[in-house]
């Protein structure tokens, strides 16, 4: 049985903002290396123990930051955007979890984007959220949320634990 899991666009971003990544080669670990949030999407992408659950609002804002103008965006072409987050979706339905639309609206967190992630996890029932962001890791222990970091070296720790 997989864990339902929500990812905030900050690692979505990050996973890929880096280089010129194909969108289908994330490491996985053991062992951890690299890019941190490329090896949470590895790890989600490997459908294991984790399904992954999106919304719209975290796929719109993962197009819209990797489109924006520097500094706050990354320049991408809207096309190559749209064919990264058609990659996410996919994860999301490969690992047993998928898009859904959040029914209740939620104003725990001062930040209104970072309510839509908590929104999505709520609708999911995600018993984790991936996030690098401030505000959602001050509001931990809400469903758990956990850095890019400490999120892949739990699913490391595990993976040893089960190989033995």
């Amino acid at each position: 049985m997989t864990a339902p899991v929500t990812v905030d666009v900050n690692v979505f971003v990050a996973a890929v903002a880096g280089g010129n990544d194909a969108f289908r080669s994330w490491p996985s670990p053991p062992p951890v290396r690299g890019n941190l949030a490329a090896n949470v999407v590895g790890i989600l992408n490997d459908a294991r123990e984790f399904a992954l659950y999106v919304s719209e609002h975290i796929l719109t804002n993962t197009v819209q930051v990797l489109c924006g103008a520097p500094p706050d965006g990354y320049g991408w072409e809207e096309k190559r955007a749209e064919q990264y987050v058609q990659v996410i979706v996919e994860i999301a339905d490969a690992s047993g979890g998928g898009f859904i639309e959040p029914g209740e609206t939620i104003v725990n967190c001062p930040d209104y984007e970072d309510n839509r992630i908590l929104e999505c996890a709520a609708a999911s029932g995600s018993v984790l959220i991936v996030s690098d962001d401030t505000d959602l890791l001050s509001m931990s222990p809400w469903r758990g949320t956990l850095t890019s970091g400490a999120f892949v070296k739990r699913t490391d720790i595990m993976r040893r634990g089960h190989r033995r």
